[in-house]
This record gives structure tokens, sequence and C-alpha cells, in this order.
């Protein structure tokens, strides 16, 4: 790669790296996979930058490849036979611009992918439908109906969570 095209990368990766980072844990749950995310997303990203840099701007090619990943390491076979029941050693802590509360990633870990990824993509990125539509690679009436029907599981699940925490205060 030219080194004019090598700086314009580390340039994009600089300034992406926080809010494709943000979008992976609001996907997943768990920082660290969120970086494990961005940062194979951004390899595959560098490998063809030259290309994709002059067909103009790459943010959605970028999220597309981010929910390509995110969508792949749902489907690892060792993912769901890790065992997650064990005892962790310390608490990790959370990052300083976290930012998001435990009750939303618990809603979010209860909408399926797809309906998630549109929900994230749509309202917590703020992307308008149509970008939304091409980082998923579905139309734009898909995207609606997903993210429509991905906010009705959401709210369930936090009216569930609010209703729980209220029980309990009153028990």
């Amino acid at each position: 790669m030219r080194s004019g095209d090598d700086a314009s990368f580390r340039e994009f990766a600089r300034d992406k790296a926080l809010p494709l980072r943000r979008t992976a844990y609001l996907l997943c749950g768990d920082w660290h996979l969120a970086e494990d995310l961005v940062q194979t997303a951004l390899i595959k990203l560098y490998r063809v930058w030259p290309k994709v840099r002059r067909k103009g701007p790459v943010d959605n090619y970028t999220r597309q490849i981010l929910m390509r990943c995110w969508l792949d390491e749902r489907r690892r076979p060792w993912r769901s036979k890790e065992n997650r029941d064990g005892v962790v050693p310390e608490e990790p802590s959370a990052p300083a611009d976290a930012g998001i509360s435990d009750s939303l990633l618990r809603a979010l870990a209860e909408v399926p992918p797809k309906q998630r990824a549109a929900v994230v993509l749509r309202y917590c990125a703020d992307l308008p439908v149509a970008e939304v539509a091409v980082a998923l690679r579905s139309s734009e009436g898909t995207v609606r109906s997903q993210a429509s029907r991905g906010l009705d599981v959401l709210r369930a699940a936090l009216k569930r969570q609010h209703d729980e925490a209220v029980s309990g205060r009153n028990a």
C-alpha cells in the first residue's frame, strides 16, 4: 500500500475506532469481544482500503464489515459451547466511555440478532434507514420492519425488568 493510503487509513481508524467499538459493544454486550470485532473489521478494511477509498465514503462499508464479523462470531460453534457459569476471579472494569446502562444491555441481549443490528444501527448509531439497509445488505422495508420488531422486543424486555424491580422493592 502506498504511504498516502496508509496514512489515510490510520487517520480513518483513529477517528472511527471508538464509535465502532461502541456499536460493537451494543451488539455483543462484551467490551473485549467488541474490541476484537473492531480489530477484525479494521484488518479486513485495511486489505481493501485503496480500492474502497477511491469509491467514496467508507463508513457504511466499515459498518457492514463490523456487522458481518459479529454475525460470523455468533455462528462459531465454540462460542455456543463455552461455559460462562464459572466464577470470574476479579470484576473487569468498564471502560470510561461505557455510558450504557446494564438494563439496556440485558434488554438488547433478548432481541434477536438481525433485529438487534437494525435497532443498534438505526437508533444507537443514529443512522438513516438507507444507510442501515446498506450495512445489513437488505431493503429499507426490511430494516424498518426489523427495527420495529426489535423495538417491540426491547420495550417488552425493559418493561419486564422494570416490573421485576418494582415487585422486588415492594416485597
